[in-house]
This record gives C-alpha cells, sequence and structure tokens, in this order.
C-alpha cells in the first residue's frame, strides 16, 4: 500500500524542548511517531538538525527539520509511489534525498521521524503487532525474547547536579523468570533505594532527574554502590539483581587524562587520571560490586583504553559514544577488540534499517546488544518493540518512573502478555562476558 500523505509538526520532549512527529497516512489510517534527543551525545552521531534561533526555544527549535520533511521528504517519497512495507527501500531513499553522509542536511531527527512511522504503518498494512513486522525485517524468528531491563536509579555525570562523574548507576533484575517479575524486583528496589537515600540524605535527595533516577549529594561511585547494595539487600534480592554502569566519560575527558571532578569549575588538573589508572579504578569495583555490564568506560577516541579494558575486564563492555550505532564505527571497534557490547540507539543513526544493520553487524562479532532510550523521550514507546523484534535481551530505558520512561516498560508487559508461552525472559543471557558471547546468540 502506498503513501498518501506525510505531515510533521513540531512537539515537544520530556524535558521541554521540541522535537519532531511525524505522521504517515495510508488507505488504512493514521500512524504517528515521535522522535527523542540525548543530552551527552557523541561527536560522531547522525546530525539531528536545530534551527539555532537563540531568540526562539533557546535555539533548540526544530522548525527546519519540520519543513524538510513537509517540503522535501513528503512529496519526493510519495511521488516514488514506494510500498510502506519496503522499509529498507524507504531507508535507502531518505539517505540519497539527503546526500551526506551524516544526515546533516535534512536532519537525522526528520529521516528517524519518518522511518518509524513507515514502520507502525508496514505493521498495520500487514495486520501484525509492530515487533513481529521488525522481527520480520530483521530475519528473527520466533520465541521472541523478552529483555532484561536496566533501570537508570541512580543519576550522576551531565544528568545531574551532584559532584558524581559517572552518568548512570543501573540495576538488571537478571534473577526472573519473566519481564513481569522483573517489573516488580525493579519497582520494588526502586522505591526501597528511595527511602535508604531518604535516611541518609534527607527527603530532597530524591528529587528524579531526567530518566527517573535519583541524584544524591554523593560525591563517589563507591557511595552508591553502597546504596544500592544496602537497597538490594532490604528489598529481598540479594542474587537476584545485578548492577550496571554507564559512565560517559567523553564528558570528562580532557587533555588525554580524565577528570572525576569535573564539574568543579576549579578541578586541579594534578588529580586527573590516565585511561589505565582509570581501568584499575573500575577492575575494583567489578572485584567487589556484582556489576555485568560497563558503558562508555572512556573517551570516544580513546581507543587504546578501550582495547585494554575489555581485554582485562572479563563482562560486558558496551559502546556508546564510541560506536554510535554506526556500522563504520561498529566495524572498527570490531578490528580493534575494542568492545563487546553495542548501545543501539535509533536516533544516533537516523533509520529502522540501519539500526537492525548496526545491531546484526556486533551481534556477528558476538556482542552483547541493549536497545537504548535517550535522556529526551517521548511516549512513543518503538523501542519496546525493536528489542523484542531483534531478541537481543537488553533494553535500557530510565527508572520505572516518569510517564515517558514507563510507556515503554508497559508496552513490553503487553507484549509478554500477549505472546504469552511463545515467549522468554532473556535474564543474563543477554549480556557479554569478556569474550564470551551472548547465551542467545549460541542458539
Amino acid at each position: 500500500m502506498s503513501i498518501n500523505r506525510i505531515h510533521a509538526r513540531q512537539i515537544f520532549d520530556s524535558r521541554g524542548n521540541p522535537t519532531v512527529e511525524v505522521d504517515v497516512h495510508t488507505d488504512k489510517g493514521r500512524y504517528r511517531a515521535s522522535v527523542p534527543s540525548g543530552a551527552s551525545t557523541g561527536v560522531h552521531e547522525a546530525v539531528e538538525l536545530r534551527d539555532g534561533d537563540k531568540s526562539a526555544y533557546v535555539g533548540k527549535g526544530v522548525l527546519n527539520a519540520v519543513s524538510n520533511v513537509n517540503n522535501t521528504i513528503a512529496p519526493a517519497l510519495i511521488q516514488s509511489d514506494l510500498k510502506v512495507t519496503q522499509q529498507k527501500e524507504i531507508d535507502d531513499f531518505l539517505i540519497k534525498l539527503d546526500g551526506t553522509p551524516n544526515k546533516g542536511k535534512l536532519g537525522a531527527n526528520a529521516i528517524l521521524g519518518v522511518s518509524i512511522a513507515v514502520a507502525d504503518a508496514a505493521a498495520a498494512e500487514k495486520g501484525v503487532p509492530l515487533y513481529q513486522h521488525l522481527a520480520e525485517l530483521a530475519g528473527v524468528k520466533p520465541p521472541y525474547v523478552l529483555p532484561t531491563p536496566a533501570f537508570n536509579v541512580i543519576n550522576g555525570g551531565s544528568h545531574a547536579g551532584n559532584k558524581l562523574a559517572f552518568q548512570e548507576f543501573m540495576l538488571l533484575p537478571t534473577g526472573a523468570s519473566s519481564f513481569t517479575e522483573a517489573m516488580k524486583i525493579g519497582t520494588e528496589t526502586y522505591h526501597t533505594l528511595k527511602k535508604v537515600i531518604t535516611a541518609k540524605y534527607g527527603i530532597d535527595a530524591v528529587n528524579v532527574g531526567d530518566e527517573g533516577g535519583f541524584a544524591p549529594n554523593v560525591s563517589s561511585p563507591e557511595e552508591v554502590l553502597e546504596l544500592l547494595t544496602e537497597a538490594i539487600k532490604k528489598a529481598g534480592y540479594e542474587g537476584k539483581i545485578k548492577i550496571a554502569l554507564d559512565v560517559a566519560s567523553s564528558e570528562f575527558y580532557k587533555d588525554g587524562k580524565y577528570d572525576l571532578d569535573f564539574k568543579n569549575p576549579n578541578s586541579d588538573p594534578t588529580k586527573w587520571i590516565s585511561g589505565v589508572q582509570l581501568a584499575d579504578l573500575y577492575l575494583g569495583y567489578i572485584k567487589s560490586y556484582p556489576i555485568v555490564s560497563v558503558e562508555d568506560p572512556f573517551d570516544q577516541d580513546d581507543w587504546e583504553a578501550w582495547s585494554h579494558f575489555t581485554a582485562n575486564a572479563g563482562i560486558q563492555i558496551v559502546g556508546d559514544d564510541l560506536t554510535v550505532t554506526n556500522p563504520l564505527r561498529i566495524k572498527t571497534a570490531i578490528e580493534k577488540k575494542a568492545c563487546n557490547g553495542l548501545l543501539l540507539k535509533v536516533n544516533q543513526i537516523g533509520t529502522i534499517s540501519e539500526s537492525i544493520q548496526a545491531a546484526q553487524l556486533a551481534q556477528s562479532d558476538g556482542w552483547g546488544v541493549m536497545t537504548s532510550h535517550r535522556s529526551g523521550e517521548t511516549e512513543n514507546t518503538l523501542i519496546a518493540d525493536l528489542v523484542v523484534a531483534l531478541g537481543t535481551g537488553q533494553i535500557k530505558t530510565g527508572a520505572p518512573a516518569r510517564s515517558e520512561r514507563v510507556a515503554k516498560y508497559n508496552a513490553l508487559l503487553r507484549i509478554e502478555e500477549e505472546l504469552a508461552d511463545n515467549c522468554s525472559y532473556a535474564g543474563e543471557r543477554g549480556l557479554s562476558a569478556g569474550s564470551t558471547g551472548p547465551a542467545l546468540l549460541q542458539k
């Protein structure tokens, strides 16, 4: 079925910043998609087109991207007469129409809005759920796998006003028997953690950040890891919950060193540390706490530190700013043995087809793949369908708080209910560990 009409508009994300929403109309109906936006963005990401007019929306308007959909993409795509079910051809058409290597002309936010809405329209055209349509595009056969959620419960870095350099501390209910039970374990531990933090730091320490996590006035990772350990124990889930970190260390990389006091304008350069020293710090944490995954432990261009750490850590090391969901960057990381996990963010690359390609390329080298939200989210739940479709067994989409995060978890609960006996829960099977690939890949 052909596309009859495409219309984009400017809406707002969970941070109150403008973003792009796209409606695709076919004879079957109207299909809507909206696009997320990151705060700590990698320099190698596809271009999110912002208007840059400081007198409107603090320079963050997306009216140019909206105009690119309405005035350039819409007429060209409708005229092409491509069917909504031709996802790859449509995505290739959009990439060619843009004509730049990083989607800088039309904007990845314009292109992605159309790409997601088309996928939704195609699922309706085929009369199947979105996850099934995406699985068919990716060549993934049932039974489906429900992912282990990585709940971001304590925030630091660019996401918080405390002194903590590391950006995210996550809880993974690997010991659950279903996604439903994982949500029970995650929410109960989250509420227990809230009590633990309130008792130690006071009631204002449990205000939530962009992703629903708490940002207490802690200054060291050890302090956070102790809080998490206490909450897990008090909630009664010792052994059932593992910990993951997203360090986002590109945010505090300066002149070849890492500044763990980067939020202090008078930070002492003599205290900045090397990649090897930072790796030793991580290895100490891995030894003392049940940490199974570390994301962006080093700067996005500090390849040597990545390779050294991945060879020695024995756990999943995830590339985000390093790999930016880009097949070219992923290939380099495979060659350098820089990491063994991919963070999959559709808006880093800008189309559904390229996202699938990136995940499959990473999996071909035995990597784990964690599908991810962005810190500026909308109520769109594509990533819930995508993670089930790809069967990678890992998703991070914030704490179990704030509707734009919980929308994804609720979508997964519905999918699990719908699939009933035709699915399993990933647990630890989606995680890579050192040179051992995820058990899910050993089918």
